[in-house]
């Protein structure tokens, strides 16, 4: 475990906020991480690994059309992942992710290593582009490893 998911936790302590994970390609790695800091029970509340698009649908609030639309591996979908992840863990800041983590998966227009990494807050919902390049275990820990920091970096810009 590094100081990133400890820092992560001072920083929720400190503004009295609760957060909840909602993962699809990193399958429940950014929950792992989190997890392994003693204390996180503080303010980690759970997560869903919403892995089919089924669940995205049935129990984070995905549209279809969002996904028929756009695809999984979307930041419209992160987005509302995230949202959804937000209402329904009942948390304040939800991190989702969806992603190609490879070896297979990939089209012309989404490359293995592609993720969107989705962030919802409040009223506001964020989504940032991820594209690593590396194996399936190197993408996954990728992809969880910014969605870590990208939620740190918004945690210390909190007032």
């Amino acid at each position: 475990m590094s100081s990133l998911e400890h820092e992560i936790g001072d920083l929720l302590r400190r503004n009295k906020l609760t957060l909840g994970a909602v993962e699809s390609a990193t399958g429940g790695l950014i929950s792992h991480l989190l997890t392994d800091v003693p204390g996180s029970s503080d303010y980690y509340k759970g997560s869903i690994t919403a892995y089919s698009n089924e669940i995205k649908i049935r129990l984070v609030g995905v549209k279809a059309e969002t996904i028929d639309k756009h695809g999984a591996v979307s930041a419209q979908v992160a987005e509302e992942m995230a949202r959804g992840g937000r209402k329904a863990l009942d948390v304040d800041i939800c991190i989702s992710d969806t992603g190609v983590a490879g070896p297979g998966g990939a089209t012309l227009r989404k490359p293995v290593g592609l993720f969107y990494i989705g962030l919802s807050h409040r009223s506001a919902v964020y989504s940032w582009k991820l594209l690593a390049k590396g194996d399936r275990e190197q993408n996954k820990q990728a992809a969880a490893e910014s969605a870590l920091t990208w939620l740190k970096e918004y945690l210390n810009g909190l007032k």
